[in-house]
């Protein structure tokens, strides 16, 4: 049985993203965003229902502040007590989780998809879909860029700005581009 461009995204293989089923993904999530983007503040509120609908899960006490993008929605998986700040992006072309009481400052991007190296298989709609996953009680500074297949351990801080390429281990802190480990760095 052939696999659709769907079963290869969520499989991990190469896919082509101009796919009709996940262009009409692409478009309930953007429904669900301007949904929450436009809605009034409402101090009751703390995660949308548009949002929570389109999540894969979520747990208690979430805020996302808008504007907010991403992709598919239904990849992103948040533990109890997350805050993203504003202006934030999540690419989740593969699972996103990120974990109870992490924070997210104004302007983070988690990136998922890996565009084809070949630019003729590039220019076709090639990529692949690598997870990242933010442990709980992390903390990323504003403006700051994770790439695919990155995992950020428990406690650890990411500097504003730090663009991280490779996985980071609990309690660690890194800044810069690219991100490397900053012992003593209280990161102000």
């Amino acid at each position: 049985m052939t696999k659709t461009e769907r079963q290869k995204m969520q499989a991990g293989e190469w896919y082509c993203c101009l796919d009709s089923e996940l262009s009409a993904l692409r478009h309930q999530a953007r429904v669900a965003v301007h949904q929450h983007n436009t809605a009034p503040p409402d101090p009751a509120e703390i995660l949308s229902p548009p949002l929570a609908a389109l999540f894969a899960g979520h747990g208690e006490n979430c805020l996302i502040e808008a504007p907010f993008h991403c992709a598919y929605g239904l990849n992103i998986s948040l533990g109890s007590s997350v805050y993203l700040n504003a202006g934030c992006t999540i690419l989740d072309t593969a699972p996103v989780t990120i974990g109870d009481g992490t924070m997210l400052g104004p302007n983070v991007q988690i990136y998922c998809a890996q565009h084809h190296k070949d630019r003729a298989l590039r220019a076709q709609g090639l990529e692949i879909a690598y997870p990242v996953t933010l442990g709980s009680d992390v903390w990323i500074g504003g403006g700051a860029i994770i790439l695919p297949g990155v995992t950020i351990g428990d406690g650890a801080i990411v500097g504003a700005g730090a663009v991280v390429t490779r996985s980071v281990a609990a309690g660690q802190t890194v800044a810069g581009n690219p991100a490397r480990p900053r012992n003593g760095w209280s990161g102000q």
